[in-house]
């Protein structure tokens, strides 16, 4: 019999998973009749991936399952890409997880149907490739997905158990021909390793997901300290301090690192940008220009501190020009924007263009013009953010301002006049 564990989100909409086979049929009925008796709402998607002659017919099983349970079901068409070069299994689920997001409602739960084997299973694999303790965690009964809670409730339950309760209600479930294929990773584990294992450990899928709990555990003692190490070391959401950092052990910098890039929202660190970081970049002193490069991401390291960015920062394109009066934002064509907040408009409209070299301008308190090149430096900003730098001219000619960095003396006096602001969001950021 399975219970209902006591860390049910039961306060949240349910948004179940269901594929059609045993795992989920099984979840689907049992969370139906624990919102009929608790009160909270559920709603179920089917993800149709197209990779099966079937898969057509899977669909219609899961819409007429949900039609005679009387639960609303949406059926998500996706596009596997197999030319990612991550595999058909990784791809495929990615697919799923993107379509699971862009399913969920604000406030709703994701609740997936994972459970005792399959936690053995994937403990098993990460061990095989040689993961740490965060890898042999493999799945938490509690995660995110974006903005949204990921609720896996049957990780502790074995699939013999989800079969008995299958078969005590006569619940319907489809059986994927795949599963049989012994080619890819898990489905080898699953028919050959987990059953030889049994012969000799009858409780081994039981052992092998109660190490990957005890990982799971020590991973979120040492995400604690990862934390408060990384408030240490940043200097900014995306900046961290080089010096900060070297005063870290290497096995201790790789996981606040790997900790900075997820907060962030980037994709995970790989090794080998780690190796980049400890035995390329972090040795040759933090004054040199330098970067690593990992899917769409970069981390670059200006005037001692590393920067987390896009890999391609955006630019103003060549001979970009417009003339912009301020009243409305101004949609930069790197993705940024220029706003003027405080004022109705500008006393006359500006010419907004990119930097072409050599520009000068008259700084608040100075009576001579200033190379914009040095005023700049002197505002230690980054390389890559003024080869973005939105300039604004008078009807004159003269510079005014280079985006929010850098103001002439008439401008600032008339922003302080008019009680306003210039505001630059780079594109990219």
């Amino acid at each position: 019999m399975i219970r209902f564990p006591s860390l049910a989100p039961l306060d949240a909409p349910l948004l179940v998973g269901y594929s059609g086979g045993l795992d989920s049929t099984v979840l689907l009925h049992w969370l139906l009749q624990s919102a009929q008796a608790w009160g909270f709402t559920l709603r179920a998607v089917h993800v149709h991936h197209g990779l099966q002659a079937a898969a057509d017919d899977w669909a219609v099983h899961c819409q007429r399952q949900c039609d005679a349970l009387g639960v609303a079901m949406s059926v998500r068409r996706v596009e596997v890409d197999l030319s990612s070069g991550i595999g058909m299994e990784a791809a495929a689920r990615q697919a799923r997880r993107d379509a699971f997001a862009a399913e969920l409602r604000a406030g709703e739960t994701l609740a997936l149907a994972q459970h005792q084997d399959d936690q053995a299973e994937t403990f098993l694999l990460r061990a095989l490739r040689g993961s740490g303790v965060d890898g042999l965690a493999a799945m938490s009964p509690v995660s995110a997905l974006g903005t949204h809670r990921l609720w896996r409730p049957l990780l502790q339950t074995p699939r013999s158990a989800l079969l008995s309760y299958a078969q005590q209600h006569g619940l319907k479930w489809i059986e994927d021909p795949s599963n049989s294929d012994d080619g890819p990773d898990r489905n080898f584990v699953r028919l050959h390793v987990l059953p030889l294992l049994r012969e000799r450990w009858p409780h081994a899928a039981a052992a092998l997901a109660a190490s990957a709990a005890h990982c799971g555990q020590l991973r979120d003692m040492l995400d604690e300290e990862d934390d408060e190490l990384l408030q240490h070391v940043q200097a900014a959401a995306r900046v961290v301090s080089v010096e900060r950092l070297q005063q870290v052990s290497p096995p201790r910098r790789a996981r606040v690192l790997r900790r900075w890039v997820s907060t962030q929202g980037a994709a995970a660190l790989p090794a080998r940008v780690l190796a980049q970081l400890e035995n390329e970049v972090l040795p040759a002193g933090p004054d040199r220009e330098a970067q690593v490069r990992w899917q769409q991401h970069s981390i670059r390291q200006w005037r001692g501190h590393w920067y987390l960015l896009p890999a391609e920062l955006p630019q103003l394109p060549a001979g970009w020009q417009v003339t912009w009066d301020g009243r409305a934002p101004l949609a930069l064509p790197d993705g940024g924007q220029l706003q003027l907040q405080g004022a109705a408009a500008f006393d006359a409209p500006m010419q907004v263009t990119g930097r072409q070299g050599g520009e000068r301008i008259q700084l608040p308190g100075r009576r001579h013009q200033h190379a914009l090149k040095d005023c700049l430096q002197r505002e230690h900003l980054a390389p890559w953010r003024r080869r973005q730098l939105p300039l604004l001219f008078a009807a004159d000619g003269q510079l005014q301002a280079a985006a929010d960095v850098v103001l002439s003396a008439p401008l600032q006096a008339w922003l302080q006049q008019h009680d306003a602001q210039l505001h630059w969001r780079p594109g990219g950021w």
